[in-house]
């Protein structure tokens, strides 16, 4: 067993599209647990196709995925789909709320999917979490009433509701305002210091990169630095 949260052996992407195009090239790293890790680079440079693999949600890749020790790369997509669900937590640009449900059974929605512990059990669970982000007060709101930042704040109650391994960004402060970037950030920053938990973040934004524990920059789909 490693003792890598997450571990990328010489990934590899091609797009077919009558001419073979190298997306992703040789891409090897890996993620300790606790980890705050920003990938950063320009736009097309790969890192939201090497956040899609690494989630397990594109399989058709060359290489090896290591998640918790486990291979993941060949695995049935039931296998793959329960690992999502158990061990990463998901967190975009775009909230994804569903504005039927109010804010706290958003945040539980995962948990129920999952199954592994009871309604009650999962109920407590958001409210705790909810409370540690600060929003608490808005549980029975429905999301088309909270604002950007704070539809942000539950869609990252929503992540950590099944106690992930590993939460993965896509420019999750992308679609806000300077002081809700702040905030954002400020949240990942007390989940890594103080909960352990592994974060893996694409980010476009230079400041936020340089305040995690580590930057991958990527360039033309290889690493440049690690």
């Amino acid at each position: 067993m490693s003792n890598y949260i997450l571990e990328a052996r010489n990934i590899n992407k091609t797009f077919h599209n009558h001419i073979n195009i190298p997306v992703l090239k040789d891409i090897s790293f890996k993620i300790n647990q606790g980890e705050f890790v920003a990938v950063m680079g320009k736009s097309g440079c790969g890192k939201s196709t090497l956040l899609y693999i690494l989630s397990t949600m594109d399989t058709d890749y060359q290489g090896s995925l290591f998640i918790d020790g486990e291979l993941m790369t060949g695995k049935s997509g039931s296998r793959l789909a329960e690992v999502r669900n158990e061990k990463i937590g998901f967190v975009f640009q775009f909230h994804y709320l569903l504005n039927e449900f109010n804010v706290l059974k958003n945040v539980m929605l995962p948990g129920l999917k999952l199954n592994r512990y009871s309604e009650k059990e999962i109920k407590s669970n958001a409210l705790k979490w909810l409370n540690v982000l600060g929003i608490n007060h808005l549980e029975n709101k429905k999301p088309n009433l909270l604002s950007g930042g704070e539809k942000q704040r539950v869609a990252i109650a929503r992540a950590l509701i099944n106690d992930p391994l590993l939460i993965m960004g896509d420019e999750p402060t992308g679609n806000l305002d300077k002081k809700n970037g702040q905030i954002v950030f400020d949240i990942f920053k007390e989940l890594s210091d103080h909960f352990h938990q592994t974060l893996f973040i694409v980010t476009h934004d230079p400041e936020f990169a340089s305040r995690t524990n580590r930057i991958i920059e990527m360039e033309d789909g290889s690493i440049l630095r690690q």
